[in-house]
């Protein structure tokens, strides 16, 4: 008997041949002139398809104020479009479902990633503790971030929609939102980065107006069926974290439920480091097992999961898909292997960020031409 994470799921207007997920994961191997994507990253994404697998890019900025970090791929310049293309491209020449996922780093951006040189940007004049690296590639403290304006927000709003515009142009199937991890947009949503009194703050609802006033205008634009959204409940990256998340969370997962999206992804509690170190946080409720209940689409989790564990997720109706991120670095073929119960590459953590194709393209498939995971 086939396991559940190896049948196919309807995703919107795609038909997956399987559940096993490229999970977004930054990379900072784009041109740093115009932070263009290459053939390199074509290589990279088509080395990780299966024909019906879906896979979400890296997170991608939707504005040069929403860049935070060295050689990270935009979707704000025609170049950029041009350069996705040929990775979509890519994807698609091998049967590949490919949404990329929408990015403003916030206040946790530096100046030197900022048009000329100006403060990050937050909800709050709160800086983040700890560091980030600059344009040089050296770890500086986190700023004091400007306070966006209340007049600011409409066009903030406009540089995503317009961001996702710019993805369908360059070819991908969807967008994911990120509103995780400690960015600009759980910068709103959170208590500690969001002090501000005007209808952007405060309460719950003005908390989550963001979110929310984003996704609609994207599904304005390109069909609620296109979109995705991504959340971590009990995130504690980048200096995020919810004293109560849960009040805060069933408002915002229960108003994402209205538009009809194509997915919710959710982060588990386990997983909080974002790439910069392997954290495993006990005794936190699922995130499956919380919002499952109010989610009637198609749930994707990510975040610590093995072979096991995915394998069932899925079989226990808590998730549809399970979303993989270090192991998916490490093994191109990781939906074969997981299908055969094969070993997998270990995964080499000083090469995730920044280089050529060591730690990139060189990881090794099981075989020349590995199959599918149906």
């Amino acid at each position: 008997m086939t396991d559940k994470l190896f049948t196919p799921l309807r995703l919107g207007r795609h038909e997956l041949q399987h559940r096993v997920v490229l999970a977004p994961l930054t990379r900072m191997r784009a041109r740093p002139d115009g932070n263009v994507p290459t053939a390199l990253n074509a290589e990279y994404y088509a080395q990780r398809t299966t024909p019906g697998g879906l896979l979400i890019s890296e997170a991608t900025p939707v504005s040069w104020q929403g860049h935070g970090h060295p050689n990270v791929p935009g979707i704000h310049t025609p170049a950029q479009v041009a350069g996705w293309r040929t990775v979509v491209d890519a994807v698609h020449a091998r049967g590949g479902v490919f949404f990329m996922q929408l990015w403003h780093t916030g206040r946790v951006s530096h100046s030197s990633h900022q048009p000329g040189g100006t403060a990050p940007v937050g909800p709050s004049a709160i800086a983040a503790q700890g560091t980030t690296i600059d344009a040089q590639w050296k770890p500086v403290p986190y700023e004091v971030p400007r306070a966006l304006r209340s007049d600011e927000m409409p066009a903030l709003v406009e540089s995503w929609r317009r961001a996702a515009a710019n993805a369908l142009e360059a070819g991908f199937d969807g967008v994911e939102i990120h509103g995780a991890n400690g960015y600009l947009l759980e910068q709103f949503l959170q208590s500690r980065s969001n002090q501000r009194d005007d209808e952007w703050g405060g309460s719950i609802a003005n908390r989550c107006r963001l979110h929310l006033a984003i996704t609609d205008a994207i599904v304005a634009e390109v069909g609620a069926e296109r979109v995705g959204i991504r959340l971590s409940p009990w995130g504690i990256a980048n200096d995020s974290g919810e004293d109560e998340p849960l009040p805060l969370y069933t408002h915002l997962v229960r108003e994402l439920a209205l538009r009809r999206l194509a997915y919710l992804h959710l982060i588990e509690p386990r997983a909080s480091g974002t790439g910069k170190a392997d954290i495993h946080r006990e005794g936190l409720p699922s995130a499956a097992d919380q919002f499952r209940p109010l989610w009637p689409g198609v749930l994707i989790v990510a975040g610590g999961f093995d072979r096991e564990l995915a394998i069932e997720a899925v079989r226990d109706g808590h998730a549809d898909a399970v979303a993989f991120g270090r192991w998916f670095i490490a093994n191109p073929d990781l939906p074969h292997r997981l299908r055969l119960g094969a070993p997998l590459n270990p995964y080499h953590r000083p090469s995730f960020y920044g280089g050529g194709a060591g730690g990139y393209t060189d990881y090794p498939a099981l075989a020349p031409a590995a199959g599918g995971a149906g």
